[in-house]
């Protein structure tokens, strides 16, 4: 894999724009710009900027739970021109430390079951299927619940 070449940053409100149109273009069921707004103070709403372009994304936020709260990544994206070179990966390693720095115990996630590529990505991070939701989204497809310990996953194991 290419080493990176994207700093990782907190999102900013003159970003959203970007954030948007690489959402629109990933995925066919986008969320809508004012879901991204509704997002921007999250600490684990990052962008991945090269030379100034905002190339990547990535939305987790953290729900309190009697001690044992709970991160829930709710969307990664990397521009199609930006893939393979290990932004993904890296967006998702740091809204990991921010959500884990933060309080949360666990992750969670839902993927579509046909994505291979994400599903991957976060099998190599320790993720764990715990369910399938069927219909879970708009076009029918099942997604699969996701899991992942983030005292085991800071550990390296």
């Amino acid at each position: 894999m290419i080493p990176v070449d994207a700093v990782v940053r907190q999102v900013d409100r003159s970003d959203l724009l970007a954030v948007v149109r690489i959402e629109r273009t990933c995925f066919s069921d986008p969320w809508p710009y004012d879901a991204f707004e509704r997002m921007v103070e999250e600490p684990a709403f990052l962008v991945a900027d090269r030379d100034g372009e905002v190339v990547g994304y990535i939305v987790a936020d953290i729900t309190p739970n009697h001690g044992r709260d709970i991160g829930h990544v709710k969307d990664l994206a990397v521009r199609p021109d930006a893939r393979g070179v290990g932004i993904g990966r890296t967006l998702l390693r740091s809204a990991l430390a921010r959500v884990h720095a933060a309080g949360a115990t666990v992750v969670r996630l839902e993927v579509r079951e046909s994505n291979e590529i994400a599903r991957s990505l976060y099998a190599d991070e320790g993720f764990e299927p715990i369910r399938r939701v069927p219909g879970y989204y708009r076009d029918g497809e099942d997604a699969l619940v996701l899991v992942l310990d983030l005292a085991d996953w800071a550990a390296g194991g």
